[in-house]
């Protein structure tokens, strides 16, 4: 299968007919999509929009393994749902390395693999390595699952891989000088936006070297969604003081109004995996079930902005997109040349 590969510098960020926008659900964009015969990995696919996900795609007849930290949740969550829970934990390498060798014992070709889990609002954690626990969780864990599994993917002759970012790329940019805060002040915010920011580059250039293999590589915003659990870790005065609630715990009118629902928010991530309207594009940044326009118009203080949409040139940047990839191997102690 033969792409169009080459997204740097956001050539290709121009907007489909799509036919979906933010109101549509993900059982709007499954409809009449067969996947009976295909394997997806969906990970987080066990709550909020990974878990919608995950129904939509056993819905299309789909062999689905969510990879859990919390095995018994996701047991618990996935009740009555054809999937197969595995143990994984994105903070730990070795339990990557696991999961991924059973993976290709089975043999099986892996068609879809969803980069979905994330963690948002954290205080400042490391892992065994040292690194800031959401750029560790949100990136590199990722980015060491897709190395472990690639032979998977090029079997597949014709995957697609799906990095769930977030608009909150706008935060930061991709801080190459100290990028687990060893020596500038924490900002939980900040280091958000920069592991979102570092799913944008991933794909971005993962999409050049899958090109040849006919994998596909895409990011996406989902949108602001309610109901999720990604804001666990938060506190009231973090909210409060980011004007997303007042002083007794109300989520403000503003930002209500435009909260998406929970099948609303997984519209994307299935558009991304699923849709024919992509088979010759890779390495686009996607929201409301299209490409994203390019947006340079960014506020210095990021909470003056306005608007919720669009994607920063520094995210699909060539040398931002190479330069990550040498660091995400370096990090991550392994070589990943995707030949």
């Amino acid at each position: 299968m033969k792409t169009t590969a080459n997204n740097y510098n956001g050539a290709l960020q121009h907007p489909l007919h799509s036919g979906f926008g933010a109101s549509s659900t993900a059982n709007d964009i499954i409809k009449g999509i067969s996947l009976a015969g295909k394997t997806a990995i969906v990970t987080g696919g066990y709550a909020g929009i990974g878990l919608e996900t995950t129904k939509s795609f056993v819905l299309a007849g789909a062999k689905v393994i969510v990879p859990a930290r919390d095995a018994a949740k996701a047991a618990a969550n996935l009740t009555g749902i054809d999937a197969e829970v595995w143990p994984m934990d994105l903070m730990d390498p070795d339990s990557i390395d696991a999961f991924a060798e059973r993976f290709l014992e089975t043999g099986s070709p892996l068609h879809l693999l969803i980069n979905n889990a994330g963690i948002m609002w954290v205080p400042l954690r490391r892992n065994s390595r040292g690194y800031e626990s959401q750029l560790s969780t949100n990136h590199l864990g990722h980015f060491r699952l897709v190395a472990r599994l690639w032979e998977a993917l090029k079997k597949a002759n014709g995957a697609r891989v799906v990095n769930v970012s977030s608009f909150g790329h706008q935060m930061a940019p991709f801080h190459f000088e100290d990028p687990n805060f060893e020596y500038r002040e924490y900002e939980t915010l900040v280091g958000y936006g920069q592991s979102k920011t570092a799913n944008i580059l991933f794909a971005t250039e993962l999409a050049v070297r899958g090109a040849e293999f006919g994998i596909q590589a895409f990011s996406l915003h989902p949108g602001a969604v309610g109901g999720t659990d990604l804001n666990r870790d938060s506190s009231n005065e973090l909210m409060v003081k980011l004007g997303i609630m007042d002083a007794d715990g109300n989520i403000a009118p503003e930002i209500l109004a435009r909260l998406k629902t929970i099948p609303q928010g997984a519209a994307t991530n299935v558009w991304c995996a699923v849709s024919p309207q992509l088979e010759n594009i890779s390495g686009v940044y996607c929201e409301d079930c299209n490409i994203a326009l390019l947006d340079a118009d960014v506020p210095e203080d990021f909470s003056s902005r306005t608007k919720t949409q669009g994607l920063q040139p520094y995210a699909v940047d060539k040398e931002n997109a190479q330069r990550l990839w040498a660091l995400s191997e370096e990090l991550n102690g392994l070589e990943f040349s995707a030949n």
